[in-house]
């Protein structure tokens, strides 16, 4: 796994610019924000398949050029937010080539079945006794 993420690394670009937020002046002077593009259908780290998976998951965050955009801005030095960015990539990439288990459909049990319905007929007979008794 790690000489993929080497990998993957090299393939990275990345853009800088002006961050809002806290940092008062500084914020205006300094590009912390670090914007993190991964040419996805140019890559060499996956196959077909896991391409197809990665386009289908991630389709809210891959713009029509084919290339996969994150913005990271939360602390206030370039540095820390690349790396932030570099996390949550690899992070977002584990989740979507993770493989769904097959959902196994279950039945209920017969008794189960049968004590719901004794309990139907028991609540119908109780508001049924509490009709009307003085009929004539």
């Amino acid at each position: 796994m790690n000489e993929q993420k080497t990998k993957l690394l090299a393939e990275l670009k990345f853009k800088t610019a002006r961050a809002g937020g806290k940092g008062g002046q500084h914020v205006n002077k300094v590009s912390s924000k670090v914007m993190l593009i991964w040419p996805l259908a140019e890559s060499a780290c996956f196959n077909a398949e896991q391409k197809e998976l990665l386009q289908a998951r991630l389709e809210n965050r891959i713009n029509k050029a084919g290339e996969f955009f994150l913005e990271a801005s939360t602390d206030r030095s370039q540095l820390a937010n690349k790396e932030i960015a570099i996390d949550r990539f690899f992070n977002l990439l584990e989740d979507a080539l993770k493989v769904d288990k097959p959902r196994k459909k279950t039945k209920i049990p017969k008794a189960k079945v049968l004590e719901r319905l004794d309990r139907k007929k028991k609540q119908a007979q109780k508001k049924a006794d509490r009709g009307n008794r003085f009929e004539m």
